[in-house]
């Protein structure tokens, strides 16, 4: 009778701990995707030697997509976009500077490593996780934006800056299929501050 109670026992624990694995493996397979998001969480210009030099810092955050393409080879190339506007009271302010900084992030498979290249000035810094190279991405420092010769002097300016995961660099028929899918529509909002001098 003691062998008999300890085999349904044995069968129980077993159907149980069956039950559970085949849960948590439905359950893994029904996670929601992650949709990724990128957000400016500050911003600002410090004038050195004659030119304004920004300051950011910037969470990027990559969609499942996004993350599926850069560990399949594909690099992606993340832009910031900075305006210079001026502040015209009682006329349309005028925009009078627009500049688009570009940074690719690659993942090499053979070494492990993620590149994160600057496309404006080719620098390009190696790291071991893709932590540390978003880590990397988000935070901007002495990056020269506008020579103060070419603002008026008596002028006022409202700098914005904006993030986001550019897809024009590959070919139209892959341009198409990323419009229609939301996880590569990488964007923050405008980031605005005014400009001190």
């Amino acid at each position: 009778m003691r062998g008999i109670w300890t085999d349904r026992a044995r069968l129980f624990v077993l159907a149980m701990a069956a039950g559970i694995l085949t849960a948590g493996t439905l359950a893994a397979q029904q996670l929601p995707e992650r949709q990724g998001f990128f957000d400016i969480r500050s911003a600002s210009t410090v004038l050195n030697n004659g030119v304004h030099e920004l300051e950011a810092r910037l969470q990027l955050i990559l969609s499942d997509d996004a993350l599926d393409a850069l560990n399949s080879g594909v690099p992606l190339t993340i832009e910031l976009e900075f305006e210079v506007i001026r502040v015209r009271g009682l006329w349309i302010d005028a925009s009078d500077a627009d500049l688009t900084f570009q940074y690719e992030l690659e993942y090499r498979p053979l070494s492990q490593r993620y590149l994160v290249r600057n496309l404006n000035s080719g620098d390009q810094d190696s790291f071991s996780t893709l932590y540390s190279a978003l880590n990397n991405l988000g935070r901007i420092q002495g990056l020269p934006v506008i020579d103060d010769a070419v603002l008026g002097a008596g002028d006022r300016y409202r700098l914005r800056l904006r993030a986001r995961l550019s897809t024009r660099q590959y070919p139209s028929a892959l341009r198409l299929l990323f419009f229609w899918r939301s996880q590569w529509q990488l964007e923050s909002e405008w980031y605005e501050w005014s400009l001190e001098r």
